[in-house]
């Protein structure tokens, strides 16, 4: 099996034959990210039974970027404007000059259609064909590549957009078709409406990259989804929306299974790229939503929960109207890339890293990619002015800030959802996460890091060994027993429905595993939490079951209150046949250094051991200060921190000497 990543500034390849690894990276190419993976498939030995899974940032860089398809919808007439609406909720409700990022849609290229559709599902006003034939010729004639529809209340009646769907898909104009009840067949017409024009809006540009990279790879594609499983090539083109943080989720997969292996099953994700950071929390599973966001731009679909900022390796750093020093959401990117990478001229965390001896030129990349000091000096000596410090200090400042703004992301996902970061052991990855991992875990009092033998690729690895799954559900709005069997009912359609498209996609029916679950609420509730639907529940037991994470979630149960059973879910799952990486036998010993090198920490310089990762074998164990390199990324462990070699090769680090 072959994984690859492309990144905003690397794309990643791992290649598995027998549970041995060969890595592999190299610059992104933005303007063609096809390029750099067939680029580096080509350079990686494969043979005729090698299968190809590839997770992307492409839809989600198409989404941040506007760079998108220009896109129509078609609502209920008088529904035109729910998609500028929203929830009219205030994101930033103390930022007096807030803007809300606009539509993606344009007010000129939203269309209504007399037609109506009650609460219960019934027709009250029907879809005419002359109705049908107007909306047609507005669409057409708008100019637009590609067109969103959703309709009042079409989860329960979906008649009316299916006519709209094969009209508009006959018209012989080339126009990309996204009904939200073929893609989201649930209640909340915002959250459904955001997520149809969201596919819409990406679906022309992924269908068409997808074709191309699948044409060129010339070998079973799968393109890891969201909600960290795979899927085939021609559902990835038609709901595209599925992949918006495909490569993200393709981490945390990567990550729990390693973390898995090495004993820890409590951890949290920390992969910190050159664009961004994407932090996850998982307490013994990975969990996932359906209440994600994407700039503002709600997605309904399911999604591994990750919480992402704008603070990367090429994050860039400037000093604000107030004299204060703040480092991205800006980034240098793949192009020009950090000043150091020799094309760039602004200051980015990376040069700063390098100017505070956490990074070696020479070994970069395996020594492929050379970087220079020299510009890296330049860009951040010309904030030092500024600031009134030297230029050391000044790259001291640029990490400090950008790791604020991570250690935030991490609180977010762990103190401020009620768990204790010190019960979790942190698990860094990405070519940048290694490098200011213990620094970040020390601001949390986390007491143990583990550093993958690949953490640089991780993401790449997680894309690879990825289960292929397949997600549906439905609204169904039930508050009682007697009303059960319709949801049951629903379930199983689900469930049918599910293993009969994996199966038609190419899995074998034998392997698929279903799980099920519900979203369920008390009445009058505004929100719903997700619990397990066992085989054989009856209404009483999803109560009950709903009671428990009720009380888990927010400190009490109302067992008195209306359970209402909102939505159900199915994930059909083939799982994958993961690779066995088999333990070593451990030889405690202290290895020798490659070379000493000068690096920056708070308290000034001092003298650090650089290691070769290549070099570190089952057992062995020093202290800090210690630079660790290796071709995809570069581990630095601070002062008061020591580091082991476990059987499988992944870095323990621990505060306060051994663990």
């Amino acid at each position: 099996m072959l994984g690859i990543d492309t990144g905003g500034t690397f794309t990643d390849l791992v290649l598995i034959v027998d549970g041995a690894l060969t890595v592999h990276k190299l610059p992104s190419t933005p303007d063609d990210p096809s390029r750099a993976a067939v680029d580096g498939a080509a350079s990686m030995a494969l043979d005729d039974a090698t299968r190809v899974a590839y997770g992307t940032t492409v839809a989600t860089n198409a989404l941040l970027e506007r760079k998108g398809a220009t896109t129509a919808l078609v609502t209920t007439a008088g529904f035109e404007d729910v998609i500028q609406i929203g929830r009219q909720a205030r994101t930033r409700l103390y930022d007096l000059e807030y803007h809300p990022p606009e539509p993606l849609v344009p007010a000129e290229l939203r269309f209504g259609v007399s037609e109506r559709v009650s609460a219960d599902g019934t027709a009250i006003v029907a879809l005419t064909d002359d109705a049908l034939a107007d909306l047609v010729r507005r669409v057409t004639d708008s100019g637009a590549g590609s067109v969103a529809i959703s309709l009042l209340f079409s989860f329960l009646h979906p008649a009316h957009e299916a006519a709209l769907r094969d009209a508009l898909a006959a018209t012989g104009t080339a126009l990309f078709v996204t009904a939200s009840s073929d893609l989201l067949p649930e209640f909340r017409e915002f959250e459904r409406t955001s997520t149809a024009v969201v596919n819409a809006y990406v679906g022309p540009l992924m269908s068409a990259y997808l074709e191309r990279l699948g044409s060129l790879i010339e070998r079973p594609l799968t393109v890891m989804q969201s909600s960290g499983g795979g899927t085939s090539l021609a559902v990835a083109r038609r709901e595209p929306v599925r992949t918006v943080l495909s490569g993200p989720a393709g981490g945390v997969i990567g990550a729990t299974y390693v973390a898995k292996l090495a004993g820890f099953d409590h951890i949290i994700t920390f992969d910190m790229g050159g664009t961004s950071t994407d932090v996850a929390l998982c307490p013994g599973r990975v969990q996932t939503s359906s209440n994600h966001a994407v700039d503002g731009m709600p997605i309904g679909v399911p999604v591994i929960d990750i919480h992402t900022v704008g603070a990367g390796g090429g994050s860039i750093a400037r000093v604000d109207d107030g004299g204060a020093l703040r480092v991205g959401p800006e980034s240098a990117g793949a192009e020009p890339g950090p000043a150091c990478y020799g094309r760039g001229v602004e200051p980015t965390v990376t040069d700063a890293n390098l100017l505070l001896g956490r990074m070696i030129p020479e070994r970069f990349l395996g020594g492929r990619m050379p970087i220079t000091s020299s510009r890296a000096e330049s860009a951040v000596g010309a904030l030092a002015p500024v600031l009134g410090v030297g230029t050391r200090e000044s790259a001291l400042g640029i990490v400090r800030v950008a790791n604020a703004v991570m250690e935030r992301a991490l609180r977010n996902v762990s103190l401020e959802r009620g768990f204790d970061p010190r019960e979790f052991t942190l698990v860094p990855f990405g070519g940048a996460g290694p490098q200011h991992a213990c620094e970040l875990a020390e601001a949390l009092d986390m007491r143990s890091v583990l550093v993958p033998r690949y953490p640089g690729v991780l993401s790449a690895l997680g894309v690879a060994i990825a289960d292929t799954s397949k997600e549906l559900s439905r609204t169904v709005m039930v508050q009682d027993s007697a009303a059960f069997p319709s949801a049951a009912s629903a379930l199983d359609d689900l469930s049918e429905q599910a293993s009969d498209e994996l199966a038609n996609e190419g899995a074998d029916r034998q392997r698929i595993a279903l799980e099920r679950a519900a979203d369920v609420r008390y009445k009058g509730q505004s929100f719903e939490l997700q619990v397990d639907w066992p085989s054989g529940a009856s209404y009483d037991a999803i109560g009950g079951a709903f009671h428990v994470e009720h009380e888990a979630r927010f400190g009490y149960a109302d067992h008195r209150g209306v359970v209402e059973i909102v939505n159900v879910r199915v994930r059909a799952v083939v799982p994958a046949q993961l690779p066995e990486f088999p333990a070593e036998p451990l030889h405690p010993h202290s290895p020798t250094p490659a070379d000493h090198a000068e690096m920056w920490f708070n308290d000034g310089a001092l003298m650090a051991s650089v290691y070769d990762r290549d070099d570190l074998t089952p057992g062995a164990a020093f202290d800090g200060p210690s630079l660790i390199t290796q071709m995809d990324a570069t581990t630095v462990l601070p002062p008061g921190w020591h580091a082991s070699v476990d059987s499988r090769r992944n870095l323990l680090l621990s505060r306060g000497g051994a663990a």
